[in-house]
């Protein structure tokens, strides 16, 4: 019998990865607190990059409208995919990416629970901002079309009226499970193209299915307020944001950062080392 001399530190097999994220997390903080401006305007970059690509995704659906159906879902989906690679090949802010990296951070007590939820809320805030800013600017141009405002209306209404609080937030757990997942293998690699295939194959798979992310779902929202503003309900749009807002923290922050926190390292680890 061959004696085993492996320890438990050789089990937390991506440890480097989680050393990456924790390097991350002690980065936003020091841009949080000693330049808020910076990280105001990496979220709104992420926002306004978001709502750009969603109308691009727009326009792919009803321009092939009336061919196969799940064909273009498909199209539109490997089309918004694009916007995930973007925001994070640019280290742009995403709320929906800072539940994993903030969760990861928290659980190796290189950040409090009170900083990290500011940090979140106050990148949601200027994510909207980002795709408020792009609404406004295309509002006086020809870029949204009947079709891409009937389509966008028909979208939202199946998120918010035609959708009940519990689906809003398995749907959403969902979604920032399949994203961070995502994410977090992008990190294991160092050249572009490989990041970029796993960080859109996260994305592909929650356009595509429907499912919740809180941030695309603002920015439809803001896509309505300047072009359909009387058809939205908006007390069903609180209730999506708020169900999708918990379900995507629960699938990217306790799905995704928490368990892979946990199997690659004790609490204590990070700050003993440090």
């Amino acid at each position: 019998m061959v004696d085993n001399g492996k320890s438990i530190n050789d089990t937390y097999t991506s440890k480097e990865t989680i050393e990456n994220i924790n390097n991350q997390v002690q980065m936003k903080e020091v841009m949080f607190s000693q330049t808020p401006g910076r990280y105001a305007l990496k979220s709104i970059m992420s926002g306004f990059l978001l709502a750009i690509v969603t109308v691009f995704m727009l326009g792919i659906k009803t321009q092939f409208a009336g061919t196969n159906e799940g064909l273009v879902n498909l199209m539109g989906a490997i089309s918004f995919s694009l916007a995930l690679v973007l925001i994070v090949l640019t280290n742009s802010e995403l709320l929906t990416s800072n539940f994993m990296y903030l969760t990861v951070g928290w659980y190796y007590k290189i950040i409090g629970m009170n900083k990290a939820l500011g940090i979140m809320l106050v990148c949601f805030l200027f994510n909207i901002i980002g795709g408020f800013i792009l609404f406004a600017l295309m509002k006086f141009t020809p870029i949204m079309t009947p079709e891409m405002i009937s389509s966008l209306t028909s979208m939202v209404d199946g998120k918010t009226i035609d959708s009940r609080w519990y689906a809003i937030l398995v749907k959403a757990i969902f979604c920032n499970f399949f994203i961070n997942i995502g994410i977090y293998v992008s990190i294991q690699f160092k050249d572009g193209l490989s990041k970029a295939f796993f960080i859109a194959c996260g994305v592909i798979v929650f356009v595509f299915m429907g499912y919740e992310h809180v941030v695309f779902n603002a920015g439809l929202y803001l896509g309505m307020v300047f072009y359909d503003f009387d058809a939205v309900a908006w007390l069903h749009v609180l209730k999506n944001i708020v169900c999708a807002f918990i379900g995507n923290f629960i699938g990217g922050g306790i799905f995704v950062g928490l368990v892979y926190a946990y199997l690659n390292g004790r609490r204590d680890s990070w700050h003993s080392k440090s």
